[in-house]
């Protein structure tokens, strides 16, 4: 086989493994390319609502994560009503429809209010990252058919680190872009 052969036929192959690599994250790609030009929607969300969170059930929850993280008084430790106020932003209706419609708005509203209402002493992202993730959970959604996380590790880091260093004028696309990257299409 002479050289110019084995140029194309590697070529080839770095062709076949450029459009399965294409394949495999088309749908991460169109999300960028949507987020680019403004054009992100959310789409594919789950509409029916299992769990709806309340402050007592939050609260609970919060208490069980002050063990894991060394049990200090200030974790989880409210400032102010603003957690109560985040709560209860996500169950907003009018009209009699929620304003946030699909489990995954309601998650994503969620850490993004948990992060950005700073409303405990200690633990804002840990507890909101928490919440997030737990609240899927009680919908049904966090787990894949086939049991495993929707969300792995790193990706949750991201969002939380995301929407903590986000500006409050980006809210509406950061929550596009949560709910874009959880919705059916991820399963």
């Amino acid at each position: 086989m002479n050289q110019f052969s084995q140029r194309n036929d590697m070529n080839v192959s770095e062709s076949a493994q450029l459009q399965c690599i294409l394949s495999d994250y088309s749908y991460a790609l169109d999300v960028l390319d949507k987020y680019d030009h403004q054009l992100l929607e959310i789409e594919s969300a789950t509409e029916e609502n299992l769990f709806v969170i309340t402050y007592a059930a939050a609260m609970q929850a919060i208490h069980g994560l002050k063990d894991r993280f060394g049990g200090s008084a200030l974790f989880g430790n409210e400032k102010d009503d603003s957690f109560q106020g985040s709560l209860a932003a996500i169950c907003q209706t009018f009209s009699g429809d929620y304003l946030y419609p699909s489990v995954e708005e309601k998650a994503a509203h969620l850490l993004y209010f948990v992060i950005k209402n700073h409303s405990f002493s200690d633990g804002n992202k840990r507890i909101a990252a928490f919440l997030f993730v737990w609240f899927l959970d009680k919908n049904g959604i966090l787990y894949g058919k086939d049991g495993r996380k929707r969300i792995a590790d790193n990706a949750l880091v991201a969002f939380t680190l995301m929407i903590a260093e986000s500006k409050p004028e980006e809210k509406e696309m950061m929550v596009k872009v949560i709910v874009n990257l959880i919705n059916h299409h991820n399963q």
